[in-house]
């Protein structure tokens, strides 16, 4: 009880640990070194040194981290998704996450939301009378529902006749998927030739391979959940999760 804070003073490894347990959202090594100047300025003392935490150092912390956890076997696991970090149990344990959280009636977005999304996710920016070239179909309903669950949005305007909308995939896709850039999608760069620069109906026959490579991202990505994530939904009894 005696031993002052001072004493017990962590080891950068630690810190970032702690910081990505308790983050909602994946953390960047930029997110992280502001911590680190945040505390030291507000505590002062010893504090101070981890001020002086450089990115490398930083990036070395998350690497030992990453290799601990894999070698201890400790369900958990450090993963990198949209430039950044999050920390996650391992795909192994999802099935018991899931039931822990009652979540074995999770909904996955629909087959017509995850063609629209697989089309803006290889092709983007791309206008919306494109993705219904591919589809055959009205997306309007499908887009405004994508938008809501901030997976795609509004990238900038076209220079077409009109000015119309491009679309384009958000940060939130990346976290939901497991991806740390789009170019990681699967086979992204084959299937993005197999699609001529003008036009849309060559690639016609590519897009259910798109489809079934993104549902196939969401079933492996479904088992992931973010640590920090657990303990919210525990004590809310919320949800919060895209893929709900």
């Amino acid at each position: 009880m005696g031993e002052s804070t001072v004493d017990v003073l962590p080891e950068l490894k630690q810190i970032v640990g702690a910081l990505l347990f308790a983050a909602k959202e994946p953390l960047t090594v930029k997110r992280i070194r502001q911590v680190m100047i945040e505390t030291g300025s507000g505590f002062g003392g010893p504090y101070e040194q981890y001020a002086k935490a450089t990115d490398d150092q930083i990036e070395g912390a998350l690497e030992q981290l990453a290799e601990q956890f894999g070698k201890a076997k400790l369900g958990l696991s450090v993963a990198r998704v949209a430039e950044a970090y999050r920390l996650q149990n391992d795909a192994s344990c999802g099935p018991f996450v899931r039931a822990l959280l009652e979540k074995n009636q999770t909904m996955r977005l629909t087959k017509p939301a995850l063609e629209t999304l697989a089309i803006i996710a290889y092709r983007q920016p791309c206008l919306r009378s494109e993705i219904e070239e591919v589809r055959g179909v009205s997306v309007d309903a499908v887009l405004r529902k994508l938008i809501d669950m901030q997976l795609v949005r509004v990238v900038r305007r076209s220079e077409l006749p009109g000015r119309p909308w491009l679309f384009g995939t958000t940060q939130k896709f990346l976290e939901h998927f497991g991806i740390n850039t789009i170019d990681d999608l699967p086979g992204s760069s084959e299937l993005r030739r197999a699609l001529p620069a003008d036009g849309r109906k060559k690639g016609t026959d590519t897009f259910p391979q798109m489809e079934e490579e993104l549902g196939e991202r969401q079933g492996a990505d479904e088992a992931e959940a973010s640590a920090a994530a657990l303990d919210e939904e525990v004590a809310t009894g919320g949800d919060g999760e895209v893929a709900q």
